[in-house]
C-alpha cells in the first residue's frame, strides 16, 4: 500500500513541477545529494514590461520573476541560481529590474547563454556571479531603440541619454569591459545591416570581457554547485568563531 501511495505522489510531484516549468519556466532542481538545491531561472523570448505583448509571442513576464527571486533569497533550502537565457531583449525597465534583483542576491548565481541574449539581455546575463556561454551563443549589443512615436525636442534625446547611460553603467560595473570599447560596440556600423550594433559569438563575448567563459550546462551547474559548496564552508567557519 505504501508503495502505491508512494508512486502517485511522486507522480502528483512531477505533474506539478512540469505544470510550473510550462508556466512560469523556473524549477528547482532536487534530485542531487547535495545539502542545498538550485534554483533554475529562464529568460526566453522578449522580456515583457507594464504592457502585455501579443498571446503567440514567447515571453518573460518580469512580475513572476521578481517574487520568486525574493523567495529564493529568503530560502534556507535554495543554495544558487541557475540563469539560462535565449532572448532578444525587450522592456528596458523590467530588464534592468530583472539584471539588479539578480545582482543584489546574496547566494551564488551562474548566468549561460544559449541561443541568444540580446539588447535588454546583456545586462541580465552580466547580473550574475559568473557567466558562461555556449559556443555558437550570441549577444546582440546595440543602442537603446523605442517603437512610436517620438517627439522631436532636445529633451527626449536626453532622456534616451539618461536610459543608455543607466544600461552600461550596470554592464560595466558587472564585468570586465571598459565603458568605451563598450559604446563603441554599440555604435559599430559594419556588422548589422540597416542598423548600428555588434554581433559577438561565443568567445567573442568572452575575448571582449563580457562574459566569463564559454561553456554548456554542465560547467555551469559543475561551477555553481563550487560556489555553493564555497558558501557553505565559510558559513561554517563563521559558526565555529
Amino acid at each position: 500500500m505504501s508503495d502505491i501511495k508512494s508512486e502517485k505522489e511522486k507522480a502528483e510531484a512531477e505533474e506539478h513541477r512540469d505544470e510550473r516549468i510550462e508556466k512560469t519556466g523556473q524549477i528547482t532542481l532536487q534530485d542531487h545529494a547535495g545539502e542545498q538545491k538550485i534554483h533554475l531561472l529562464t529568460i526566453i523570448g522578449e522580456v515583457e514590461g507594464h504592457e502585455n505583448l501579443a498571446g503567440n509571442s514567447k515571453t518573460t513576464k518580469y512580475e513572476h520573476i521578481l517574487p520568486q527571486l525574493a523567495a529564493i533569497e529568503d530560502s534556507e533550502e535554495i543554495g544558487g541560481v541557475l540563469v539560462l537565457l535565449n532572448t532578444m531583449g525587450g522592456d528596458v525597465e523590467a530588464g534592468l529590474a530583472i539584471a539588479e534583483m539578480l545582482a543584489s542576491l546574496s547566494k551564488p548565481t551562474v548566468s549561460l547563454v544559449l541561443g541568444g541574449s540580446h539588447s535588454i539581455g546583456v545586462p541580465i546575463a552580466v547580473s550574475c556571479k559568473y557567466s558562461f556561454i555556449v559556443p555558437t551563443g550570441t549577444m546582440v549589443i546595440h543602442p537603446v531603440r523605442t517603437n512610436g512615436m517620438v517627439i522631436g525636442v532636445p529633451q527626449t534625446f536626453e532622456y534616451f541619454k539618461l536610459i543608455q547611460d543607466r544600461i552600461t553603467g550596470f554592464v560595466c560595473q558587472h564585468c570586465r569591459i571598459s565603458r568605451q570599447k563598450l559604446e563603441d560596440l554599440m555604435m559599430e556600423t559594419g556588422f548589422l545591416t540597416k542598423d548600428v550594433g555588434s554581433i559577438l559569438v561565443g568567445e567573442d563575448a568572452v575575448k571582449h570581457g563580457i562574459l566569463d567563459e564559454v561553456g554548456g550546462i554542465d560547467r555551469a551547474i559543475r561551477k555553481l554547485r563550487e560556489m555553493m559548496d564555497s558558501n557553505i564552508k565559510k558559513d561554517d567557519k563563521a559558526v565555529e568563531k
